[in-house]
């Protein structure tokens, strides 16, 4: 006898018919693996184990990513028998083969072992995952996908590759594919198509291109050239040689940017000491302890601002700076009153002295603070750098520096220039007689500029806190140097100690990758040498009938 059924369940039977022939045919498109492309994953030989990620990056359906991805979360075991499976759920207790899809019993899973992988193998998986990546609906996740094989490329990945150009619609992430593209398609076996990808690769003006265009250059042991095609020999060498130029490029300007990065330091350290040399003629070798002073002033500030105000750690920089000049500018119009101003005529007495205060300094810093170094941090907005170049990036802590030492420089020009104090210790500095009979306190004037200078070299401590280790013997590292872009530019010439810090810094820096650091240092200094025998006054000469006398 027939069954006979109502006209809405006869098809509801059919929908569910459907749905379950649907499913079927999904679980068996989801995994399409057979045993054999999964069974070396679970054996020693790399090679076996190469080839079969190749082989599911090249498939590249749904059962073949999902491998991939289980690989690189590192879920993948296999079994004694060779079977290959893939844990399920965070626990790791059940297991499923990785070929059918089956799942598995649980003693089966639990005996199973994890398949391991060399550092070369999981690259390439780490590849194969952020090229699943480069289907995803998601813009970021693309772009984060692209950049990621970009650093990495893998020949293997270029069918996905292939399938991501075929459907990226944004302009800029589809050129940064078609590079991805190129940089995997340098070994394709169709010359056509290689050198497209050489031309692509070279266009692309990234010095981390060199290791993809020299093989194309390379010749094997016959003699005979790796790349058959003469014409895609050319566009590697053509890319290569504009690469060598960026290189060059970068080199000049790295250069240019430390040398005046060293200038500004030089130019803050030496500032100071050319107005207290220039108008006392004080040859003050505690002028580098200021220095430390100043650091140790930006430490001390850095510490309370971190203590009691720590939401305001970023800006602690603009507490420092006063701080900084205040504190060195107390301490040397201290030690000019105590000591400094009963020795004025007497150099060789004054320079031993200042050696003895500079020790003494250095010995209570210790005292006070240890004698080891103490971290000054960046803020965050002084932390990292601006890529100017492919190879070049300037930090950003050297950029506010060298913008710091300027305005420091701008403010003393503007204190000797457009101040009373600054008319006195020109008048003092020009004929320290003739103004004392017009009625200048030349005591006065020398403690404050004494102070003023002391001061500067405190910013100047303030600023070298930013970039190098503070420590008690922080000065000494710069006295010289000091004296010597002083002595170049002019004794009491600010124009002259801007010049000769900066100078000294391009030239030094100049000579370093020849020479190496203390040759440089040698050589500038019998440079120095042989331009005050031509030129005793330096580049600015001093006017003033007491420079003429």
């Amino acid at each position: 006898m027939a069954l006979s059924l109502p006209r809405y369940a006869r098809a509801g039977l059919r929908h569910a018919l459907a749905a379950a022939a649907l499913f079927t045919a999904l679980c068996t498109c989801a995994h399409a693996l057979e045993a054999a492309d999964v069974a070396p994953l679970g054996g020693d030989d790399f090679d076996a184990k190469s080839a079969a990620i190749d082989k599911l990056i090249a498939t590249h359906d749904a059962a073949s990513l999902a491998l991939l991805k289980a690989l690189a979360d590192d879920t993948v075991t296999a079994t004694d028998a060779g079977e290959v499976l893939v844990q399920d759920g965070a626990d790791g207790q059940g297991a499923h083969d990785a070929a059918t899809g089956q799942p598995v019993a649980a003693n089966v899973a639990s005996s199973a072992q994890p398949i391991t992988l060399n550092n070369l193998l999981r690259s390439k998986v780490a590849g194969a995952v952020s090229g699943l990546q480069l289907a995803s609906p998601d813009l970021e996740t693309r772009r984060a996908a692209i950049n990621g094989l970009l650093k990495n490329p893998d020949p293997a990945m270029k069918p996905m590759i292939d399938a991501a150009r075929a459907k990226e619609t944004d302009p800029a992430l589809k050129r940064r594919l078609d590079t991805l593209w190129a940089m995997t398609a340098l070994h394709d076996p169709n010359a056509v198509t290689r050198l497209e990808a050489a031309k692509l690769v070279a266009a692309r003006r990234d010095l981390d291109m060199y290791e993809l265009l020299r093989p194309l250059l390379a010749k094997n042991a016959s003699g005979a050239y790796n790349e058959p095609d003469a014409d895609v020999r050319a566009a590697a060498l053509q890319g290569i040689d504009a690469l060598d130029a960026i290189q060059r490029r970068s080199e000049i300007a790295g250069t240019l940017f430390a040398g005046l990065s060293l200038g500004s330091v030089l130019l803050l350290a030496a500032l100071g000491l050319a107005i207290t040399y220039g108008l006392i003629g004080v040859i003050n070798m505690a002028h580098g302890e200021f220095l430390m002073i100043g650091a140790y002033a930006t430490y001390v500030v850095q510490t309370l601002v971190q203590r009691y105000a720590p939401g305001a750690f970023d800006w602690y920089p603009l507490f420092a700076i006063p701080a900084s000049f205040v504190v060195a500018a107390l301490v040397g119009a201290v030690i000019e009153r105590l000591v400094i101003r009963h020795l004025y005529g007497r150099p060789l007495e004054t320079l031993l002295t200042t050696f003895g205060i500079s020790l003494i300094l250095i010995q209570a810093t210790r005292m006070i603070f240890g004698a080891q170094n103490v971290q000054v941090e960046n803020p965050s907005w002084m932390s990292g750098g601006v890529a100017v170049m492919p190879n070049l990036i300037l930090p950003y802590n050297r950029l506010a520096i060298l913008a710091f030492s300027l305005i420091v420089v701008g403010i003393a020009w503007s204190v000797l220039t457009k101040t009373r104090l600054g008319l006195f210790v020109r008048a003092v500095t020009q004929n320290r007689r003739m103004a004392a009979c017009v009625g200048v306190r030349t005591a006065r004037v020398d403690a404050w500029a004494f102070a003023f200078g002391a001061g500067v070299a405190g910013l100047g401590g303030c600023a070298l806190s930013q970039i190098g280790n503070v420590g008690p013997d922080l000065g000494q590292s710069y006295i010289i140097d000091s004296f010597m872009a002083v002595v170049l530019g002019g004794v009491g010439q600010i124009a002259g100690t801007v010049l000769g810090g900066f100078g000294l810094g391009l030239v030094s820096k100049a000579i370093e990758p020849f020479w190496g650091a203390v040759l440089a240092k040698i050589a500038v200094l019998v440079l120095i040498v042989l331009f005050i025998q031509k030129r005793p006054q330096g580049l600015f000469a001093l006017k003033g009938r007491s420079a003429e006398a």
